[in-house]
């Protein structure tokens, strides 16, 4: 995905009022996500539990480190206090309200409604009602982020895109088409490295695959911080992460076996625990709003992703 992507949904954006946090959270993030979605799908249905969870936990946190990058190319200030939206906060809170389902799930494994835990089934319900928290923030906020001459206020672009608002969709479309038809191959491809070298499945899912189906995320992200859409970028990655969780859902739901938390290991726990922590140091950044080009989170979130992979190698050892 190269930056027309976010250059079209900048000026979707502006034309239908919903901003660029809450385009970059639906939008963007939503596409850039489908890779993810076939990747974890074929996992399910080959049979793979633990590389079934370990792409969607795997892409929330691959993709939280992207920001950490973002931050070394905004060379400006640090990027979530350019990016001051409440959106976004709310949209993180709502992300660690999704990772916490699977906990739950993986502490009740032998509850079932049909095949699925119903626990998978609250996280779709958890991510709507999250939607319209976002839209009740977005028309009635109760506080603002204190503006600073660093702060990038999302504002319509007047000499943006002249193409019509359906042609915008179309174009939007059209990308996600491309963007989706990897998944598979992605996830394929992922199997076949775990039958080839012996290694884990839940360690290739959480770094391979992973790392590769969040390569649109971070193409996006930077195009959109070289236009100047911060917002947009930031609500990419964090929108992008939401539609990660409910990639848990499909799992569980693709998952013909059983439920999916009964056959994964302990293993899922340590990739739910630290991309939560990932999440938590996020909203913090965002909260905290340091002004310095490479906050405490753009330090902390690689740090936890690399402790997480080390944990990986010596649970594989």
């Amino acid at each position: 995905m190269d930056g027309g992507s976010p250059a079209t949904a900048d000026v979707l954006a502006d034309r239908t009022g919903m901003g660029e946090a809450a385009a970059g959270a639906l939008l963007l993030g939503a596409v850039t996500s489908l890779p993810g979605i076939g990747t974890t799908v074929v996992g399910s249905l080959g049979g793979d539990a633990q590389f079934a969870l370990a792409n969607p936990l795997g892409g929330i946190a691959v993709q939280t480190v992207w920001l950490a990058i973002a931050d070394l190319l905004y060379r400006r200030s640090n990027i979530e206090h350019a990016a001051a939206s409440l959106e976004n906060v709310l949209q993180s809170l709502v992300l660690i309200a999704l990772l916490a389902i699977p906990v739950v799930a993986y502490a009740t494994p032998t509850l079932r409604l049909g095949w699925v835990h119903p626990a998978s089934l609250a996280i779709p319900l958890i991510y709507l009602y999250g939607l319209r928290l976002f839209r009740r923030l977005r028309k009635e906020p109760m506080w603002t982020a204190k503006e600073t001459p660093d702060t990038r206020r999302d504002e319509p672009d007047e000499a943006g895109d002249q193409a019509s608002t359906a042609m915008l969709w179309w174009r939007l479309a059209a990308l996600a088409a491309v963007v989706a038809g990897t998944g598979f191959l992605i996830g394929q491809g992922g199997l076949g490295v775990v039958a080839a070298t012996g290694l884990p499945s839940g360690l290739v899912g959480f770094t391979l695959t992973t790392v590769i189906t969040s390569l649109p995320e971070l193409v996006t992200l930077i195009a959109a911080v070289r236009i100047g859409a911060l917002n947009l970028g930031i609500g990419n990655i964090i929108g992008g992460n939401a539609f990660d969780a409910l990639m848990i859902f499909l799992a569980d739901a693709s998952y013909l076996r059983g439920s999916v938390y009964s056959d994964a290991s302990s293993e899922a726990l340590l990739l739910a625990g630290s991309t939560t922590l990932m999440t938590v140091v996020l909203t913090a950044g965002l909260i905290m709003r340091d002004r310095r080009g490479i906050g405490f989170e753009g330090v902390t979130i690689p740090v936890i992703y690399v402790a997480a992979v080390i944990l990986l190698l010596v649970r594989a050892a």
